[in-house]
């Protein structure tokens, strides 16, 4: 019997992230032999969300429903994937290094009393082990983890590890595990979004991202408006959120997220190596910067040499225009 490796996935309004489907990727890294089992956790019908792990490369799909897992908290989704893996018993663990993730996993591991390698944007495969490479030190050093024992639980970085390609006609067998979710110290009655969240900018597939060149928070509103128009999301360089332009968790980079969209934007961002590290793997790149000489332009597809106040609503116009026509 193949062993098994339990993926964690998880959801946002209903959607599953795309961290989930990596993090299956990255599961059949570990093992392309192993049994990959998905776990899903909700209070409503959750087969929409188990079928889609399975198209991405989920063997099966464990499903529980409960109406204290509407949101999520610590000690329901805690006590839910726990028992799924007392059920399952699998020889690993693998699920996204997000807030969740990053709130779940270590008291998962202390339940398990198995150590965690967090944050992990690499599999590195030899003969004799698997190492796992993560960033340190803010990104200025990456350090290479080796688990000795048999039970590797990691967290892995969106948009690192490469997920499966998509394939609808994969079949696989999903069954709700019925379990009493108790003993909820808090309860999450309503989740209000900050002004500035539209998009998630993890999985936005447009990015119009502001740096320095921006040069205040009055001036990242062009690049909201021009987000709205195009339906993405807007990002910045870490060089503008440390002059308060606008706050870190639209920070891209070495340090910050790591996005991959169809459509990067860069406005007024010089190019520096912490930040190309966030978003070089985006398909097409635009950089708007009136230094003609800025790094940003050597990975760019297409460069604008120009002020970014003069263009930006030039853009908008052409753009609105077209959705008009």
């Amino acid at each position: 019997m193949s062993e098994k490796l339990l993926v964690v996935g998880e959801t946002k309004d209903g959607t599953l992230r795309n961290v989930s489907f990596e993090a299956i990727g990255a599961a059949k890294k570990i093992n392309e032999n192993a049994e990959i089992i998905g776990v899903v956790c909700g209070d409503d019908d959750l087969e929409s969300q188990a079928l889609e792990l399975i198209y991405y490369g989920a063997d099966r799909v464990v499903t529980v429903k409960h109406d204290n897992l509407k949101t999520y908290t610590s000690e329901g989704f805690g006590q839910a994937i726990l028992a799924v893996i007392n059920d399952e018993s699998p020889a690993g663990i693998v699920m996204g290094h997000t807030s969740i993730g990053k709130d779940l996993s270590p008291k998962l591991a202390s339940k398990l009393n198995t150590g965690l390698v967090s944050d992990v944007t690499e599999i590195e495969i030899t003969e004799n082990h698997l190492a796992y490479i993560r960033p340190i030190y803010s990104g200025k050093a990456f350090e290479k983890k080796i688990i000795t024992g048999n039970f590797p639980f990691i967290t892995i970085r969106p948009n690192n590890i490469p997920s499966l390609e998509r394939d609808t006609a994969r079949t696989g067998n999903i069954r709700e595990l019925d379990i009493e979710v108790t003993d909820i110290r808090t309860i999450v009655t309503d989740v209000i979004r900050k002004a500035t969240e539209g998009v998630d900018l993890s999985e936005a597939k447009i990015v119009v991202a502001g740096g320095r060149g921006v040069k205040s928070a009055e001036g990242f509103k062009p690049l909201y408006e021009l987000a709205d128009a195009l339906g993405g999301a807007v990002g910045a360089s870490r060089g503008a959120c440390d002059a308060d332009y606008c706050d870190y968790s639209l920070q891209i980079g070495q340090t910050g997220k790591v996005v991959t969209p169809d459509l990067y934007i860069a406005v007024g961002i010089s190019g520096a190596i912490q930040h190309l590290a966030g978003m070089s793997n985006s398909k097409v790149i635009v950089a708007i910067n009136k230094d003609p000489e800025a790094n940003i332009f050597n990975i760019a597809d297409y460069g604008i040499v120009g002020d970014l106040f003069e263009i930006i609503p030039l853009l908008i116009e052409e753009i609105n225009k077209m959705k008009v026509g």
